[in-house]
């Protein structure tokens, strides 16, 4: 399987999805469907040559997607569980696990690699619902596109622009314009002591933050809890040295 090297994915392979909705703006993340996946591992190995199960853990559903190597006569199998889902629980932790399990094989891990995506409220339709449960709350009536992107040497992306439902740009990055590529070690629910022991288990693993934090659907530390903070931690402590 060595030569079969995953293509990074095509602008019009990404979605924009809205994360944060504040009076003072919106966060967006950038996503791949199950239908990007399924594409690409047909593309790459062949329609025959990979094969996805799943099976249920502890209550969580798990996708194992496995790809035939000719070379060694066997297959090679790459695992990971999904998240649940508010409706249709079954059938959105199936897609949720199986997309998670394609970013294993290597569908996708550039989106990690991706800023953090802000669009002040100036640039979008911002509605106030007042009431309900939880009090007032914001929604947008916009919605969003990726109209370019591009990568460097590393497989990361180091442009990208998008457009709102009428084609008006309303983000534009570019890799050292200065805004923050990667996600950052400032967390305001980790003390300080906290983000350096991250920082040297990251260096001694080798391991990305954006690497790590993708496993939770993070793409920035802020969001990061303590919850996800000691998972994270525990799966570090497990990996071996970098030069190991």
């Amino acid at each position: 399987m060595e030569g079969n090297r995953i293509r990074l994915l095509k602008v019009e392979e990404i979605e924009c999805r809205v994360a944060k909705v504040t009076q003072k703006g919106v966060s967006l993340l950038l996503y791949k469907d199950a239908r990007v996946d399924c594409k690409i591992l047909d593309e790459v190995f062949g329609p025959m040559n990979w094969q996805r199960t799943h099976q249920s853990i502890d209550g969580n559903l798990y996708c194992t997607v496995s790809i035939w190597d000719p070379e060694k006569s066997q297959w090679i199998s790459k695992q990971d569980v999904g998240t649940r889902s508010y409706t249709e629980q079954e059938k959105g932790q199936a897609s949720d696990s199986f997309k998670r399990a394609a970013v294993v094989v290597g569908i996708g891990r550039e989106l990690y690699t991706a800023p953090f995506i802000w669009i002040p409220a100036e640039r979008v339709c911002i509605e106030r619902r007042e009431g309900g449960p939880g009090g007032d709350r914001y929604v947008v009536k916009d919605t969003f596109r990726l109209t370019s992107i591009s990568y460097n040497e590393n497989r990361e992306i180091s442009a990208l622009e998008i457009v709102n439902g009428k084609d008006v740009p309303v983000f534009r990055w570019t890799e050292g314009s200065g805004t923050a590529k990667t996600a950052s070690l400032s967390c305001p629910a980790l003390n300080e002591r906290e983000l350096r022991l991250l920082e040297q288990e990251l260096a001694r693993t080798g391991v990305e933050l954006g690497t790590a934090l993708g496993r939770y659907g993070l793409q920035d530390a802020e969001r990061m809890t303590p919850e996800i903070y000691k998972k994270i931690m525990s799966g570090l402590k497990r990996s071996k040295d970098r030069a190991a």
